[in-house]
């Protein structure tokens, strides 16, 4: 295991599932942890389940949507500890598997503007401070619907495409400033991203789909027949914020139990 100690980490989207799990890898291993949210109340039960660990966990009030509070988290933990060391984009909606017919002007709006532009914020204004240091670590979390057609919902698959080719392009382009940025593309996972979803997108909300309406589907479509957990993917995105990833650069690593290898 990666020691973090004394490294700075900003958590988009770090209160619940994939995040939280993120959140208290990197705290138990030493790192100081910001979380830039809008759910304030899970942000509190993930700081109290970090409350013996070796590093820190902190709560920013953040809409990804509004670009001022994103370049205020950032700016404000360099302000406050020196330097942003990694940053992982993983506030992100879900749009119940709407259809192209189905989905409202608002509903596309919504996913695009937190799942795609809010990452892009994000990784904005943290390049701005890792490109000076010749240092930092992004790792945006992407989907299988981000390199598949019929995995979700159209306005999701959009905007998870869209984050795979950020990635790609940042990565690429910022390679010579001692800057990697890669993603991870998680399958099945059990975490509360519709319940969330739903309570963020309040009345553009769509019905809320999910997996297990066909009991069959799972073991149809996933080799290994049963979803992922949130350390399964956060694994993966340590993994990619410490030393012995220094050669992997604008990847999109695919965590899905198997579902896209068929």
């Amino acid at each position: 295991m990666s020691d973090f100690s004394g490294r700075i980490m900003v958590v988009t989207g770090g209160e619940t599932g994939i995040g939280r799990a993120t959140v208290l890898e990197l705290a138990n291993t030493g790192a100081t942890v910001v979380i830039g949210g809008i759910l304030a109340d899970k942000a509190e039960e993930t700081i109290a389940l970090a409350k013996d660990a070796s590093g820190s966990v902190e709560f920013v009030q953040t809409d990804v949507r509004d670009v001022k509070a994103v370049d205020a988290l950032i700016d404000g933990a360099v302000a406050k500890y020196g330097r942003i060391d990694g940053l992982i984009c993983n506030a992100g909606i879900f749009d119940g598997f709407a259809s192209g017919i189905d989905t409202s002007d608002a509903l596309w709006d919504q996913i695009i503007d937190v799942n795609l532009r809010g990452t892009f914020y994000a990784c904005r204004a943290a390049l701005r401070h890792m490109t000076k240091q010749k240092y930092g670590r992004i790792v945006n979390v992407a989907s299988v619907g981000g390199l598949t057609g019929m995995a979700d919902g159209v306005s999701y698959t959009a905007s998870k495409h869209g984050v795979v080719g950020l990635t790609r392009h940042l990565g690429c382009y910022y390679a010579k400033d001692g800057v990697t940025v890669n993603a991870v593309c998680p399958g099945v996972i059990v975490t509360p991203l519709r319940d969330n979803s739903t309570r963020i997108l309040g009345e553009d909300a769509p019905v809320m789909a999910g997996v297990g309406v066909d009991p069959e589907w799972l073991p149809r479509t996933v080799p290994m027949a049963r979803k992922g957990e949130p350390e399964d993917i956060s694994a993966m995105i340590v993994f990619l914020l410490s030393d012995r990833a220094n050669y992997i650069t604008g990847q999109c690593m695919t965590i899905d139990g198997g579902w896209t290898a068929k």
